[in-house]
């Protein structure tokens, strides 16, 4: 199944002629019921038309702020995770020098494996291939570290490095739910249909004037196709103009630091 954040770009392209499309049929709708019926025409319209549009509102509103809020977590996410294996990286410092050089190999596939999963970002099954590669990984840096620890005499050399290490760990899970998390699609669908409905009564509300407004019509339908392509965007960062690449760019200075 495709994954949607390659059909944001697609959607957002259709909305506009598509939301026009609507626009003029409401338009057409309005011109026959006026034809028909001039007094009541726009009878119990007013409040339909408010309650439409105050959802609609209510639910861009909802739908930006929660992607928004998304994005800004998932781009903090990266600096921790960044800078808690930049500081798990620097307490290897503290382990015996024979055990040193296999860790910081490991080490530098590790953080070789986290950007290659920013690379991949839109292809699930690479994705999830690269990550189980990143869980060998840890498993092999952790049980080098408690063999490296074992051995050490210092009861703070443990203190310091195992901690360093589960935060790394931790953080990297994190970092991993936060990339599946999404806004559910029904609401994305309902959305869609909202902005649809919405400019389908824009249309009718037009029809009392003497002649068609290409302008306003024009208008309305960019702010809506423009609003719903930014929404997506910052709820699928990767894929659009919104993105990732400037908070991933720390995980290539970290990796610069360890050759």
């Amino acid at each position: 199944m495709m994954n949607f954040a390659y059909l944001i770009l697609p959607i957002a392209l259709l909305l506009f002629p598509v939301t026009m499309i609507f626009l003029e049929t409401g338009r057409c709708l309005g011109l026959r019921r006026l034809a028909h019926d001039p007094q009541g025409a726009r009878a119990g319209a007013g409040a339909v038309e408010s309650a439409v549009f105050a959802l609609f509102g209510l639910l861009i509103a909802f739908t930006f702020t929660g992607a928004a809020s998304r994005y800004e977590t998932r781009r903090d996410l990266i600096v921790r995770h960044a800078n808690a294996t930049g500081t798990a990286w620097l307490r290897l410092d503290l382990l015996p020098a024979e055990v040193q050089p296999a860790l910081r190999e490991t080490f530098r596939l590790y953080v070789d494996g986290i950007i290659k999963v920013h690379r991949q970002a839109g292809d699930r099954q690479a994705v999830d291939q690269t990550m189980a590669r990143l869980a060998k990984l840890q498993n092999e840096i952790w049980g080098l570290a408690q063999s490296a620890v074992s051995r050490d005499s210092r009861p703070q050399v443990a203190t310091l490095v195992l901690p360093a290490l589960n935060e790394m760990f931790d953080l990297l899970t994190c970092r991993y739910a936060t990339m599946r998390f999404h806004v559910s699609k029904v609401i994305l669908g309902f959305l869609i249909f909202l902005s649809l409905l919405a400019s389908l009564l824009a249309g009718y509300g037009m029809a009392f004037a003497k002649r068609r407004n290409w302008l306003h019509m024009i208008i309305f339908a960019l702010l809506v196709s423009l609003t719903l392509y930014v929404i997506f965007d910052f709820e699928y960062p990767r894929h659009g103009v919104i993105h990732l690449q400037e908070a991933d760019y720390v995980y290539i200075e970290l990796w610069k630091t360890m050759q």
